[in-house]
């Protein structure tokens, strides 16, 4: 199957169910991106071919994302809180298909956010769609055909923020909210 709309053309395989579909363009995650999940999925959106815009909660890691993950460009959030501003600032040529992840904004709310504009979903082209991982656990072990490789060849870096013993474990998980730690935190209880 062959999918053309603009200047995009994408090519599908046959037979090839439950995939994301990535072409040469950008993938935007939450302004976490340094994160735990951010870093693995940016990383593996560069390998899969895909232009890559991070963004974070410091320069230092803005750095961090384009440096040692290899991410195409990113930004500061805190600095450069428009967008359009930090995508434009990038370079990369229109359209941009997006990919969002997460709403962390929204889990706590009394009164979630509504979705606003729905029409222009239609003059858009717009895909919405919402998954869970659950829905893809039948696919792990051709991810892990796929990422082990990866791994074993250094061509994905991850990146752990460790405290050690209980008494810090308040205050890592103070800074996860105040965005003090880099990649997954961890703390660790004993050492054997």
């Amino acid at each position: 199957m062959e999918i053309i709309a603009s200047s995009m053309k994408l090519k599908i395989p046959e037979g090839t169910q439950d995939a994301v579909l990535f072409k040469n363009h950008n993938l935007s995650c939450d302004p976490s991106a340094s994160g735990a999940v951010g870093q693995i999925v940016g990383q593996l959106a560069k390998l899969l071919g895909c232009y890559v815009v991070g963004s974070a909660g410091s320069k230092d890691k803005a750095d961090l994302l384009k440096n040692k993950f290899g991410f195409d460009e990113a930004f500061n959030y805190k600095e450069e809180p428009d967008l359009d501003a930090a995508l434009k600032s990038a370079q990369h040529e229109d359209p941009w298909p997006q990919l969002l992840c997460g709403m962390i904004s929204q889990y706590n709310l009394d009164k979630p956010e509504g979705v606003h504009n729905l029409t222009s979903i239609i003059g858009k082209r717009v895909r919405m769609e919402g998954f869970l991982a659950g829905d893809f656990y039948h696919l792990y072990p051709k991810f892990l055909e796929m990422v082990i490789p990866y791994i074993k060849q250094g061509k994905i870096e991850y990146v752990e923020d460790v405290a050690e013993g209980l008494e810090n474990g308040p205050t890592s998980l103070v800074g996860l909210f105040t965005d003090r730690n880099v990649g997954k935190q961890l703390v660790v209880v004993a050492r054997e």
